[in-house]
């Protein structure tokens, strides 16, 4: 379909039906999860794809998956074809792999083939697809976010591989997996709630095709495609030519390794962008290393940010843009890399220097740097009162930076992770902790002509002894501010034993006795202007 044929009012039509898609999978994924981080935390992520990978859209869920769900998608299809595995109705793909389209290993993709044509031997009309974070998939701590020096500490890596044929479960699979993790019960049911998404996803699909029919909505999908990469090319155009570079570093890798350089330059020329991290670090010993999917999503990401429009977040976001990360730095790194933080804490780095350098082009549309961590934190122990293993995961909040006309928000998640918090009662509910504190760390935002957002302080008491694990960043580096205005304070991470404080580093292990407090203090956001 050209772009004269299509009607645009139809075609509006069409980007909210298959949207639409996309955010039921989600609803249904939210409401059958047994686990509080996906349930409460709405930590996933729901896609919909034509037959040849390309996104046709993705829920507002998780910007870190915007890239890298395709890969994932992508190597599902390459697996068929290279094991001479057809795939058929009723088949859904599991894998977790960074290195084969993941991102880290807590992240679990379920990739299930849409048949329309009922031959033996046709093949898929589209695929839905989700991916959830999970919170334990074995490793050497709980939790599965450790500080490791290579990825087979990090936890059970999965292929593709199908967890589901022909509609019956591979138990082998499935008994393997729960082998390997602490919370069995909490992994089945959060994977049977991932199969009902992209069921619901297939079941919506078809009804669209019974209503629309097969050639109409697979000519509306690739005018959406069009339609977003024109959008996505005009923006580009809007900016002046040039190459803008930006510079800032990761502040460690737990092992020892301090002030961690990433570089980025970007060339804006006519309708299209180059993105090069050529300088980046090599890939170090410690799990900040990113995997090229996990750079494509903040790349990605940024960009969309930029473009402002309500246009879909499918492929045609991403054609006119290049990206050139060079092999074995902690933008692309190669296994047996540890990754965990390279998904939560690098992608967040990704983007602060990106938009460091669009803001050399684009300076009324940039904000300063925002809290720039996910402030990841995972506890695990024995539950006495359940008698059972447990396994709790966090991000926690902070400061947005300063805009170009307003202050920055205050205590929120910002831009590789658009989760939600745990709520008190959901945390003491579910898990041997009790919330202490919880509130706004007034003061922490960079001053200027317009405040960056303050971060939060969340103190958590364990009941039992506990393992803890922190990734955390920004507690030696600082959010920038822009145009003149002040950087935001820096993150702390505080033990506090029979009233004493001890400041924790950013990553770690520490080993908590019951009735101490994990106090996390999140970075405020750098201000605007003088």
């Amino acid at each position: 379909m050209n772009q004269a044929s299509y009607d645009p009012i139809r075609l509006e039509v069409f980007k909210y039906l298959f949207a639409g898609i996309a955010e039921e999978m989600g609803a249904v994924l939210r409401k059958a999860a047994y686990s509080p981080n996906i349930k409460e935390r709405r930590d996933f992520s729901c896609a919909l794809f034509n037959a040849t990978g390309e996104m046709i859209s993705q829920a507002a869920h998780i910007p870190v998956h915007l890239g890298s769900m395709p890969l994932s998608v992508a190597t599902v299809i390459q697996h068929a074809a290279q094991n001479s595995t057809p795939m058929a109705p009723g088949d859904m793909f599991i894998l977790n792999d960074p290195f084969r389209g993941g991102t880290h290993l807590p992240d679990i993709t379920l990739v299930a083939p849409v048949f329309i044509d009922p031959a033996p031997d046709a093949l898929p009309y589209a695929f839905v697809t989700n991916r959830a974070h999970h919170a334990d998939v074995g490793g050497m701590m709980p939790g599965s976010m450790p500080v490791a020096r290579e990825i087979y500490q990090e936890g059970l890596i999965i292929p593709p591989i199908k967890l589901f044929s022909r509609g019956e479960v591979n138990q082998g699979v499935l008994d393997l997996i729960l082998a390997n993790v602490r919370t069995p019960e909490e992994r089945r049911g959060d994977l049977y709630a991932q199969l009902a998404a992209n069921h619901r996803g297939a079941l919506r699909l078809r009804e669209m095709i019974d209503r629309y029919g097969r050639v109409m909505v697979s000519e509306y999908m690739q005018a959406l495609l069009a339609y977003t990469e024109r959008m996505a090319r005009r923006s580009l155009q809007s900016l002046p030519a040039g190459i803008y570079r930006f510079a800032d570093v990761i502040d460690d890798d737990g092992l020892g390794h301090q002030n961690i350089p990433l570089m980025v330059a970007i060339t804006i020329k006519d309708d299209t962008a180059i993105v090069d991290f050529t300088g980046s670090a090599p890939q170090q010993q410690g799990s900040i290393n990113a995997v090229y999917a996990i750079t494509l999503s903040a790349v990605y990401y940024v960009f969309r940010c930029l473009v402002g429009l309500d246009i879909p977040n499918n492929h045609g976001c991403m054609a006119p843009i290049t990206v050139i990360a060079p092999e074995r730095t902690i933008v692309n790194a190669f296994t047996p890399a540890p990754v965990a933080g390279g998904n939560v804490e690098t992608s967040q780095r990704i983007v602060d220097v990106m938009l460091g350098a669009l803001a050399q082009a684009a300076p009324s549309k940039v904000p300063a740097a925002s809290q720039g961590t996910m402030n990841n934190v995972t506890i695990g122990g024995w539950d006495e009162r359940h008698n059972k293993p447990f396994a709790y995961y966090e991000t926690i909040g902070g400061g947005m930076g300063a805009r170009p006309d307003r202050d920055g928000a205050d205590a929120i998640h910002t831009h590789m992770t658009n989760t939600q918090n745990t709520p008190a009662e959901a945390l003491e509910y579910a898990y041997p902790l009790r919330i202490e504190c919880y509130e706004i760390r007034a003061g922490s935002g960079g001053h200027g002509r317009f405040r960056g957002g303050a971060g939060i302080r969340r103190d958590v008491r364990v009941l039992v002894d506990s393992q803890v694990s922190l990734l955390t960043e920004r507690r030696h580096s600082r959010p920038y501010g822009l145009a003149g205005g002040e950087p935001g304070q820096r993150g702390e991470n505080v033990l506090i034993r029979a009233g004493h404080e001890e400041v924790l580093p950013a990553k770690g292990t520490v080993y908590l006795q019951a009735n101490d407090i994990l106090s996390i203090r999140t970075p405020g956001g750098g201000g605007f202007g003088s």
